[in-house]
């Protein structure tokens, strides 16, 4: 128990910057709050994704809708926390401002790996929590 503490701990400062604010909105009269927020997450994300490559392989790129999406991903992304897809989507919308299919392409993979890492790390962090409450363990009260 005290290991899967430890471990939980250590990974959960590892994540301070990217997700701490929205484990502060989580309370007692919602548990399972940070874990369907971040659902809605990568349900929205994966969608946004689809749409973003869909859109980047049509003959003429519609650049205001690829915006209006890497606008939302953006949004998205900032409100859990994940400050490196953000900064990415920056990126991205500067490139969809100068029409450029090339640099939109190359965000798009980006956004894509910096994603996968953030969701990783996330559901990481959700397998710890449930390993600590299955062993007995409790978190504060806040």
């Amino acid at each position: 128990m005290e290991q899967i503490q430890r471990k939980l701990a250590e990974y959960t400062a590892s994540l301070y910057n990217e997700f701490i604010q929205l484990q502060q909105l989580q309370d007692e009269s919602n548990p399972d709050f940070v874990v369907e927020v971040v659902s809605l997450f990568f349900e929205d994300s994966e969608r946004l994704l689809n749409e973003l490559a869909k859109t980047l392989n049509q003959t003429n790129v519609d650049f205001k809708k690829l915006d209006a999406h890497v606008h939302q991903l953006k949004g998205s992304s900032s409100s859990i926390g994940a400050q490196r897809v953000q900064r990415v989507c920056i990126s991205f919308r500067n490139y969809c401002d100068d029409r450029n299919v090339e640099g939109c392409l190359k965000c798009l993979q980006q956004i894509k790996i910096e994603y996968t890492v953030v969701k990783n790390k996330l559901e990481t962090l959700f397998k710890l929590e449930k390993q600590f409450v299955d062993a007995g363990g409790s978190f504060p009260v806040v």
